[in-house]
């Protein structure tokens, strides 16, 4: 994982949409943090540290540092966020407390690189199926993405789950057999319907 940051929090005693409202004029957004065995906590917390957190290359995944005023400091993720549809403000956040020595399951993102000689050279077509795989370990132990090469991959050929590299630590809950990305012949265009047809019999 990537450098722990820290997201403080203030505890929220106001709630409905008009208390919301508030907390989005004074520049902060309501939230929630549960899980972990500890109480449900309203609180706010400043956007931007949400924001850095989700544009972060392990985004949503990232474990950070929650203080809570006058709680003691707890590890949490980012669980789910709700966006303006339009402008793509954040709303609200839900931040889940975890514990170290437990086993999450969790989303992971699949980057590509590289240009598949099916491509280059045979004229094929690259589809990206898969762009997450779920996986289960340790906090400690989440990767902050799973990057493949498909230099290698040639016309009609598939790359499954089965086949990402992944560590020891981390195991794949996905189905082996997914098709994550592949290289196909191109489409045939359809046939054009016959311009002129054969007059009918009088």
């Amino acid at each position: 994982m990537s450098q722990v940051l820290t997201v403080e929090a203030e505890p929220r005693e106001d709630f409905g949409k008009n208390a919301a409202r508030r907390t989005r004029r004074l520049g902060r957004i309501p939230g929630v943090v549960y899980g972990g065995g500890g109480p449900v906590i309203p609180v706010s917390v400043d956007p931007i540290g949400i924001r850095e957190i989700l544009h972060s290359e392990a985004g949503h995944n990232s474990i950070f540092t929650l203080e809570i005023r006058g709680k003691a400091p707890a590890r949490a993720m980012i669980r789910d966020w709700q966006s303006e549809p339009v402008r793509g403000g954040l709303l609200h956040v839900d931040l889940v407390r975890i514990a170290l020595g437990t086993k999450l399951r969790l989303q992971v993102a699949i980057h590509v690189t590289g240009e598949p000689k099916g491509v280059k050279v045979e004229g094929g077509v690259f589809e990206f199926m898969l762009r997450e795989i779920e996986v289960e370990c340790l906090p400690d132990d989440i990767p902050e993405g799973i990057t493949v090469d498909v230099s290698l991959l040639a016309l009609n050929q598939s790359l499954r789950v089965s086949d990402l590299t992944i560590g020891p630590k981390v195991k794949v809950i996905t189905d082996p057999n997914r098709v994550v990305a592949h290289v196909v012949a191109p489409r045939a265009e359809e046939e054009k319907p016959a311009e002129t047809a054969e007059a009918a019999p009088a």
